[in-house]
């Protein structure tokens, strides 16, 4: 007796082992090749289906191209024996659903996404390069047909559900997509695999499982996504170097003047070394601050959004502790040249503003000026007239750099920094809203749409379409900045 193929296999396990149910699923994938390929559609007589299904004939040419069309597996895969054990095959997407996403890759240059299986037991990749800081990563991912629901929910029906449990099975960083084909748009909208596991220990079978229309993949999603997944694959890979060398920089917190040389700790990733810098500068900087000061000027060196990623989603900071202490009284700068602004795709300069309106959402005014020169300046925390601490993590050859100063010509130089952001300021206004809209021209953005994708997320929540590993990460900061520009006015 003859092994059993893949193909039988896949065709049993689907009710498709018949011919008049195989020959109407083919048919119609023949003619989805037909319009491809501007060729007429083919069928087979049902003598060799029968002699496919015994293996005994492999398809040629095009009957191979429709059969890998209708199965979503290569012909020369299905002709093997089938695997020992169970085998669950996700469903081919139609062809504008795979269209929508593949055109990830055309939208974002950075971006290279294999949304389906291309054999048997082998999930989809999702990969996402770094611009210049990120390491770059990739993270597994599966598309399957999606469904309109209601206004704010789209689905994944339940005839998908049994693969969905297969690839959401293992405990790793995941995806899942839902590509949506629908009158009112064509898109993608991703969840978290952890999410997405723990809706189906709910045994309703036929149930769609729900996923919030925000999560629709556009400029603001990817770049939350892309930020998050490299900062959290690379601390995870970083766990063990990190804990040791956050405990042999605590050991020089002492020390008002330090210099942690990159070399100083080989193998460590570029977001490894960025979280290990800004987490010592933070701890230098909350050490030296005066217990009363009357208030602070904070000066942020971050140019891009990625850059501006740590400080939505690390942990430690020095903001919060400053703000304690000052009762709120504080003011903040940047520097954001026009090269760096034009440079940086629309996703990433999403990031930057989402940073600056957390700044914003604390009720710290934040000046930006654009003139290159002061893209070198130290970042610092300012106690005007009194103090001066240092601590640079970016744009530096080493880890960091921490110094602490009360020498009257540095806290001049300073303070004629943050005196020229807020003479200069582009982010001009009164207000924050009125900062955060001259900002968003200044960067060209889309006021409107911004305000309202952050409503629209923010009534959600990120936790189910982003979950981060690392304990070294949190999602409250992003989700924060969301919720406060969220109740801003569109309209403005």
């Amino acid at each position: 007796m003859a092994e059993r193929t893949l193909l039988r296999a896949v065709l049993d396990q689907r009710g498709w082992a018949s011919w008049p149910v195989f020959e109407m699923h083919f048919g119609d994938a023949a003619r989805r090749v037909a319009e491809r390929t501007a060729a007429a559609p083919m069928s087979i007589s049902q003598a060799t289906f029968k002699r496919w299904l015994s293996g005994e004939r492999d398809p040629r040419s095009l009957a191979g191209v429709v059969l890998e069309e209708m199965l979503g597996v290569e012909t020369e895969l299905l002709f093997r024996p089938a695997p020992s054990h169970d085998v669950v095959l996700p469903r081919p997407l139609g062809l504008s659903e795979r269209a929508a996403a593949l055109a990830l890759d055309a939208r974002w240059g950075n971006s290279l996404l294999f949304p389906t299986s291309p054999a048997a037991g082998v999930d989809g990749s999702w990969r996402m390069d770094g611009l210049g800081l990120f390491d770059g990563t990739a993270i597994a991912v599966q598309a399957y047909q999606g469904i309109a629901l209601t206004d704010d929910l789209v689905g994944i029906g339940g005839e998908d559900h049994a693969h969905l449990r297969s690839f959401t099975r293992p405990l790793r960083p995941a995806l899942v997509l839902a590509a949506l084909h629908a009158p009112a748009g064509t898109g993608l909208y991703a969840t978290d695999a952890a999410h997405v596991r723990r809706q189906l220990t709910l045994d309703r079978p036929g149930d769609a499982l729900p996923i919030p229309a925000a999560y629709r993949l556009d400029d603001l999603t990817y770049g939350l996504t892309w930020a998050l997944t490299n900062l959290d694959e690379g601390l995870c890979a970083d766990d063990a170097a990190l804990r040791a060398g956050a405990a042999d920089l605590d050991a020089q917190l002492a020390r008002p003047l330090t210099a942690v040389a990159r070399a100083a700790l080989p193998g460590l990733s570029s977001v490894g070394a960025t979280w290990l810098g800004s987490r010592h500068c933070a701890r230098h900087t909350a050490r030296r601050l005066p217990a009363d000061p009357d208030t602070l000027a904070f000066w942020h060196r971050e140019c891009r959004g990625e850059e501006s990623a740590a400080r939505l989603f690390f942990r430690h900071g020095v903001l919060a502790e400053g703000l304690r202490r000052t009762g709120g009284r504080a003011v903040a700068a940047h520097c954001l040249p026009e090269a760096a602004v034009k440079d940086s795709p629309g996703f990433e300069r999403l990031l930057l503003f989402a940073s600056i309106a957390l700044t914003e959402s604390h009720g710290v005014p934040t000046w930006v000026c654009t003139e290159p020169e002061y893209s070198q300046v130290d970042e610092f925390t300012l106690v005007p007239g009194r103090r001066a601490v240092v601590g640079n993590w970016l744009r530096t050859p080493d880890v960091c750099q921490v110094d602490v100063t009360d020498r009257k010509a540095a806290l001049r130089t300073y303070a004629d920094a943050v005196d020229h952001a807020r003479a200069h300021t582009v982010a001009t206004g009164t207000t924050p809203v009125a900062r955060l809209r001259a900002l968003v021209d200044y960067l060209d953005l889309d006021w409107p749409w911004a305000i309202r994708r952050a409503r629209e997320l923010s009534e959600y929540g990120l936790a189910d379409m982003l979950r981060p590993r690392s304990r070294l990460l949190t999602l409250s900061q992003a989700d924060r900045v969301l919720a406060f520009l969220g109740k801003l006015d569109p309209d403005v």
